[in-house]
């Protein structure tokens, strides 16, 4: 029992910070008023980074062994901790999800950032990709991101038309 207790006292404390992330990658993001599109992708491609650092620790053979004694113990702790794996195992998804929905709009960032004022001849296609984005993805489809995607492409357009007038 001595032993299960401080097993216990571990996955307490894996479980409060595991919580911690969770938390603050469920908090609004601060971005500057003018940041492009590109800045979503960067944002995914992190959050996938740290999700997936997070399982790999998760499905380590440590943190296997250490459930696996706490499951032979009946422990209460496991109940929390399952739940909080689930967690996290979607928000790695979602994360992964993301970012390859997103690359799919990439080849697009480039040329929006670098184009004339006259950019139409790129619309239609980046319109197009981010349907697609919102009808098949199933993460990615709320309203809150495809918000901040079309601002950030907005953003992107705008800067583009202030670049080449300052210079032109």
């Amino acid at each position: 029992t001595e032993v299960t207790e401080k097993l216990e006292e571990v996955v307490l404390i894996w479980t409060k910070q595991i919580r911690q992330v969770l938390m603050e990658s469920e908090q609004i993001r601060r971005e500057a008023d003018d940041v492009g599109p590109s800045a979503e992708l960067e944002h995914w491609k992190s959050r996938m980074s740290s999700f997936n650092s997070l399982l790999d620790e998760i499905k380590s053979s440590r943190v296997k062994k250490i459930i696996s004694i706490l499951q032979a113990a009946r422990s209460k702790t496991l109940k929390q901790w399952k739940e909080l794996d689930g967690r996290v195992t979607i928000a790695a998804n979602e994360a992964k999800d993301n970012v390859r929905y997103l690359y799919a709009l990439d080849k697009y960032f480039g040329p929006l950032a670098n184009a004339s004022p006259v950019m139409m001849e790129h619309i239609p296609s980046l319109m197009n990709i981010v349907c697609v984005i919102y009808y098949t993805s199933p993460y990615y489809n709320t309203s809150e991101h495809m918000t901040s995607l079309f601002l950030k492409i907005t953003n992107q357009m705008i800067n583009t038309c202030k670049t080449y007038l300052s210079e032109g």
